[in-house]
């Protein structure tokens, strides 16, 4: 356990998933001081050669460890490790069994799995979460945003909130009193690359120099209009359809296919709101430009304008190093 000093470090935090890594140095505040971010997610690792030691016998988790804070170890050598996301996988460093839901955030954090290196710095991993009620839903990661999200005075205690975190996969979250409930998995992301890369609908698609708004709107738009009953397996065809009517320039083409598929989501998500007979309090965390077409989607629907989470990922992993005892939280100093 590291009690640290507003001017030093007090814990190592780490991002780890599928394509990236990404690594944070916090003091005893929880103010990040450094960030890194390397391009080894788990399923891409560095191998022996390419960290020039031919004879090494360390594993790509290891060496990916060593470039992402390995010289901050040897400077501090009792600083704290801890990690999420798909590090924990069962294709991960070490497999962190997932907690079901309901779940409290708290709790989380008491029953990290250690990855123990040695005699070196040992490395806590934080579990994800599964839903066997209804079709079973998992995440890994995300659980540690919607703390970082919930950790904030003004969400701490809510009665109800809905946590939108989009992505390749994207969750929505329900918490209420500091508890996961519920959650809900859109593989929009995934599914938009999928289409634009390897379908038919890429090829008549080029590339634009700026985001084209307006074509993003168009297809948010027709996810909900008559239209749009027959569903997005009939709907994604109008990009191409569009296209080869000369209604939309290969340029807009990419956008408008992102507005479908994302106002799907949506509208799929303003109906399920509607059936609970309540709309909770909404946040939104993720890529900036990502949640603004969220944000548009959401207001077309019906759903207002979400607020939006800051640094949830660094702020979770350090909330949960504080439920976990390893690091204890210094009053930050006024500015």
């Amino acid at each position: 356990m590291n009690t640290g000093s507003p001017t030093r470090a007090a814990l190592i935090a780490l991002d780890w998933g599928t394509s990236s890594l990404r690594a944070y140095r916090l003091d005893a505040t929880g103010r990040t001081l450094d960030t890194r971010h390397l391009p080894w997610g788990i399923m891409r690792l560095p191998q022996p050669l390419q960290d020039g030691a031919a004879t090494t016998t360390l594993s790509g988790f290891e060496l990916a460890f060593e470039q992402a804070c390995g010289d901050w170890l040897r400077a501090e050598p009792a600083l704290p490790v801890i990690a999420c996301g798909m590090v924990g996988s069962a294709q991960g460093w070490k497999e962190a069994a997932y907690l079901d839901v309901p779940v409290d955030l708290e709790r989380i954090g008491t029953l990290l799995t250690v990855v123990e290196r040695a005699g070196s710095t040992p490395v806590h991993i934080v579990p994800g979460l599964i839903q066997r009620h209804g079709l079973p839903n998992v995440m890994r990661g995300e659980e540690t945003q919607v703390f970082g999200v919930m950790a904030e005075e003004a969400n701490v205690n809510a009665d109800s909130v809905l946590i939108g975190l989009p992505g390749t996969h994207s969750k929505w979250v329900n918490a209420r009193r500091g508890r996961v409930t519920h959650f809900d998995t859109f593989m929009t992301g995934e599914v938009y690359a999928a289409l634009r890369g390897h379908t038919i609908l890429g090829r008549t698609m080029a590339d634009a120099a700026t985001p084209d708004l307006a074509a993003f709107e168009r297809g948010v738009k027709i996810a909900g209009a008559p239209a749009g009953r027959a569903g997005v397996m009939s709907t994604i065809f109008s990009t191409r359809a569009l296209g080869l009517t000369g209604e939309l320039a290969p340029e807009s083409q990419a956008d408008y296919l992102s507005g479908l598929l994302i106002g799907h989501e949506v509208a799929a998500l303003a109906e399920m709101l509607r059936q609970q007979g309540e709309l909770p309090r909404i946040v939104l965390c993720g890529d900036p430009a990502l949640c603004k077409r969220y944000t548009l989607a959401m207001q077309h629907y019906g759903l207002g304008v979400p607020e939006q989470a800051q640094n949830a990922t660094e702020r979770g992993l350090w909330h949960l190093a504080i439920c976990a005892g390893l690091v204890i939280p210094s009053t930050p100093i006024p500015a």
